[in-house]
């Protein structure tokens, strides 16, 4: 052997492949069959088409876009205050094609054909694993309709624009261009979600309009053309549309302070904001701004459960790639029984969020036409944004494991996704905010009441387990002193009973049996990969595997 074969020592060999572009929604049996079931598959094409994108072109800008933060830049050149911020190009190429295949806007563009929120929510959990910090002013802008909704006059006017396709990010007054993106400001950093702790005020003008004096300590995608923002008139708090330029062109007295500086979601910008006398119209009622404006929350909670389960499906592909391709003691890693118990825990956890996602988007589809579904649509949104959210952090971090020390490396996508984790359990009210809201419901609107046991007892009879834990959810709220303190379990089971519900009627016994006796029926510890040893591993894994 020469002294220069000696030296050679970069032979890379037993290393997992790269997985390179794939259709991220053909290969994704779950999804599918949930679009199907829940009346979205009426989109298949456009789906299809998009799953293409998702998991090629988009997949490979959301790195670019995450390594390039977003800047404020407070002045131009000649010291005129300008409160713009910059994106790398990449940024743009993605609210671009987000945009294009309608994450923003394809629910309305297509209201008068059940399963559009179906269709769409497909669409934008398509987009959040390639790239979720996007997700903020697409999912705001979709979310808006319902609010502006209430002051026709507006809508009238903003509707066109947020229903384009087009992605239009120059500053211009909205009227002169093709398309724009809504944002929210409702927190305040004495208040946070208790919202009528805000301090913000807005002062009647002769001409209908307001003048706006304030701040907010999160004002959502300061990049937007308009927002939705809360301030208190003589009759109490109010909801106002803000925009960025005004119609004759000026800039609106919106004073951008700083940017965030998050533990993720690095591709969006957030920022504090300090109102100087801004312009805005007011939409809907005086003093009924918390009633306005929980129409945009009731969507974009929905949104929260969306991004989170597209970050578990994402990270279960991550790592279901590297354990078919990497090998450890003589075998692949998939073909380890421990890992295999892990891999399919996570598949098993990713399809029980997506399905539970789904039912939810066909309830919020069917509200105007159907009672029963509006009353669901109402306490299941709170429960799934509480449960689905809260369980994804620990599910990138088994995920990571998977990949060992690579999944702790920058150039995978784990640490990104585990970074934004934890986001969709705070943003529009942490896990505390959502038990509440439960609680109240079924105190408040009995009726959800009836549309939550009415959706478990369409699987009554179906497995033991789930009837176990309906008995046990019927006695829950009896003893009235303690319900608060317990409300945290209470909706986790709530919501564990709703997805063993949906899987079981979505008719595959392998998923259903196996979820049940994991989840309900005490079969499973307190991590990932604690599946009985009987439980239908290599069916779960092939399920969920790309290739």
């Amino acid at each position: 052997m020469s002294v220069a074969e000696r030296f050679l020592t970069h032979t890379v060999d037993n290393q997992a492949t790269p997985l390179g572009d794939y259709n991220a929604y053909l290969t994704d049996s779950a999804l599918r069959e949930a679009v199907a079931r829940e009346g979205g598959g009426w989109a298949e094409a456009h789906l299809t088409e998009f799953g293409a994108v998702a998991g090629g072109e988009l997949m490979r800008l959301g790195y670019t876009a995450n390594e390039n933060k977003p800047k404020l830049r407070s002045f131009d050149r000649y010291g005129h205050r300008i409160d713009e911020i910059e994106f790398h190009p990449s940024y743009h190429r993605v609210m671009e094609l987000g945009m294009r295949y309608g994450v923003h806007a394809f629910a309305w563009r297509n209201a008068d054909t059940p399963g559009a929120h179906v269709a769409r929510a497909a669409i934008s959990y398509l987009h959040s694993q390639a790239e979720a910090g996007t997700g903020c002013p697409l999912t705001m802008t979709h979310s808006a309709m319902p609010a502006l909704a209430h002051q026709p006059e507006v809508a009238k006017f903003w509707a066109p624009l947020i229903h384009s396709y087009d992605y239009d990010p120059r500053v211009l007054p909205a009227g002169q261009k093709k398309g724009c993106t809504l944002g929210m400001g409702m927190t305040e950093k004495q208040g946070g979600s208790d919202v009528r702790a805000n301090t913000t005020k807005a002062y009647a003008q002769p001409d209908g309009s307001y003048e706006i004096v304030g701040h907010k300590w999160f004002f959502s995608a300061p990049m937007c053309d308009a927002w939705l923002v809360l301030a208190y008139t003589d009759k109490g708090i109010t909801c106002f549309l803000m925009p960025k330029v005004l119609a004759d062109g000026t800039r609106n007295a919106i004073r951008i302070q700083r940017l965030k500086d998050k533990l993720g979601d690095w591709s969006n910008a957030s920022s504090e904001v300090e109102f100087q006398g801004a312009w805005a119209v007011r939409v809907g009622d005086e003093g009924r701004g918390v009633a306005t404006i929980l129409e945009m929350v009731a969507l974009t909670r929905l949104d929260c459960m969306i991004g989170s389960s597209a970050l578990m499906r994402q990270a279960a592909v991550q790592a279901l790639h590297h354990a078919a391709t990497r090998k450890a003691f003589g075998k692949r890693l998939v073909e380890q029984p421990l890992m295999q118990n892990v891999l399919a825990d996570l598949a098993l956890e990713s399809e029980a969020h997506t399905a539970l996602t789904l039912r939810v988007a066909r309830a919020v589809d069917a509200s105007a036409r159907n009672e029963g579904e509006a009353a669901f649509a109402r306490i299941a949104t709170a429960i799934g944004k509480y449960w689905v959210c809260k369980r994804a952090p620990a599910f990138v971090n088994e995920a990571q494991e998977c990949l060992g020390g690579a999944g702790y490396v920058e150039e995978t996508s784990l640490p990104r996704l585990y970074r934004q984790a934890p986001l969709n359990s705070i943003w529009e009210g942490s896990g505390n905010i959502q038990c509440l809201d439960v609680l109240r419901a079924l105190n408040k609107e009995p009726e959800t009441r009836e549309a939550f046991f009415g959706e478990l007892l369409a699987a009554r009879g179906a497995h033991a387990d789930l009837d176990r834990e309906i008995h046990w959810l019927t006695q829950a709220f009896e003893d009235r002193a303690t319900v608060e303190t317990r409300s945290r379990m209470i909706v986790e089971r709530m919501a564990l009973a709703l997805q063993a519900s949906v899987l079981l009627r979505a008719g595959n016994a392998a998923v259903s049996d196996a979820f049940c006796a994991s989840r309900l029926g005490g079969a499973h510890g307190f991590n990932f990969g604690t599946l009985p040893a009987d439980a239908p591993l290599a069916a779960l894994i092939a399920r969920a595997s790309v290739g």
